[in-house]
């Protein structure tokens, strides 16, 4: 569904400009709605088509609330978890909150992940570009996958 990596803008209301390879599929998959959310290990944001953040939210909340990790990881997604959606021009008004943790400004990279996106401020995708670039280890899971 979702691949490749796009650089895009945020307008000066906090808003982007989905790219429009993207979004006939959102308005098929989801007539334009979508959820973003923090992303627990780096700064940046997670964008899911509605339906997948339904399949993820109810996971969250068959977690145990007796468990402190569980209702930690409840919070931070949960609590900032906000509904977006695509207006006629393709665009959504992200929230402030989401905008500061994830330290975005005018420039942006949209990251294609299959059923979902993340979006990362420029600079910070850099970073963490630069960062992964050299050797790293790759999981044991991926040892069955033909990279």
């Amino acid at each position: 569904m979702f691949r490749g990596i796009a650089e895009i803008s945020l307008d000066p209301k906090g808003r982007l400009a989905i790219p429009a390879k993207y979004r006939e599929v959102l308005a098929e998959l989801c007539r334009g709605q979508l959820v973003a959310t923090i992303d627990l290990r780096d700064a940046c944001l997670r964008l899911y088509p509605l339906p997948v953040w339904q399949e993820i939210e109810a996971q969250l909340e068959a977690l145990p609330s007796t468990d402190p990790a569980s209702r930690r990881v409840q919070r931070l997604l949960l609590g900032h978890a906000s509904d977006l959606e695509m207006d006629g021009s393709g665009r959504v008004l992200l929230p402030a909150t989401l905008r500061k943790y994830a330290q975005l400004d005018r420039k942006l990279v949209l990251v294609g992940l299959v059923n979902k996106f993340e979006l990362w401020s420029e600079e910070n995708w850099q970073r963490c570009h630069d960062a992964n670039a050299g050797e790293f280890e790759l999981p044991a899971a991926l040892a069955a996958i033909a990279l």
